[in-house]
């Protein structure tokens, strides 16, 4: 299947060489979108260098930091034109595997529509996180399945493969969410369209090199849009019940 990696990145020139390099040995026929948000750390241009050597790789420079919600919806966007079967989504410092993009690749061509890599099925699990962001992590997960009626155990994670055509079936340009939030936003979307989701199990390891975006900000956002969208969806499926 024609598959294409979208990969958002921002001030990660210490990883960005090394970390294509890997994807291309470990999915060898797989293109990469390089969405750069302008990094100061020359991310985009280290891309540009590295794409010349080794081939299927584009970088879309863009003209600043606008999130990570915003740079997958313009990724999405570039990619979903019909030329790609599948569209994987993925961080660009190693915490995801690249060996793993066949798997997730197979999982689609066995009829899965999203494959997500789950830290929280058995198999799957984090390392080097302190306990505090590991009890925060698992809780968050769990809150969001429960309020959004979803199976997926990790709503969150970022390394995903998507069916192209259920991808684009869900306008992914139309979503709002920035953050990590825009991650569960596709769940949501999915989960309604009665896409098939399935999990595969992933061992998330923190970042060796670089500074982590995560923050206070992009948490709280989760957890309101979250609880938005889980009042709104009770509020439709009882109107429902009532007109029936």
């Amino acid at each position: 299947m024609r598959s294409v990696v979208v990969l958002p990145t921002y001030n990660e020139a210490e990883n960005i060489v090394l970390f294509l390099q890997a994807v291309r040995a470990a999915a060898p026929t797989t293109d990469v979108l390089v969405v750069d948000d302008d990094s100061p750390d020359g991310t985009g241009r280290l891309a540009e260098s590295v794409a010349a050597e080794i081939g299927g790789v584009t970088v879309l420079h863009r003209p600043g930091k606008a999130g990570l919600g915003s740079a997958y919806r313009e990724g999405f966007a570039r990619v979903l034109g019909g030329q790609y079967d599948v569209v994987v989504s993925m961080d660009a410092y190693f915490s995801h595997d690249p060996e793993r993009i066949p798997d997730f690749i197979e999982a689609i061509e066995q009829g899965a529509d999203l494959v997500i890599g789950s830290r929280y099925v058995r198999g799957g699990g984090t390392t080097d996180w302190p306990v505090r962001r590991q009890l925060l992590s698992k809780w968050g997960n769990t809150y969001t399945r429960t309020i959004l009626g979803v199976d997926a155990h990790d709503c969150t994670s970022g390394y995903r493969a998507y069916r192209a055509t259920a991808l684009a079936s869900i306008d992914p340009t139309s979503t709002s969410a920035e953050g990590y939030a825009f991650l569960t936003e596709l769940v949501r979307r999915l989960n309604t369209s009665g896409a098939v989701v399935v999990e595969r199990p992933i061992v998330f390891r923190d970042r060796l090199r670089g500074k982590s975006k995560m923050s206070g900000r992009i948490i709280v956002e989760s957890m309101l849009l979250v609880t938005g969208w889980g009042i709104l969806d009770r509020i439709r499926q009882a109107r429902a019940r009532l007109r029936s």
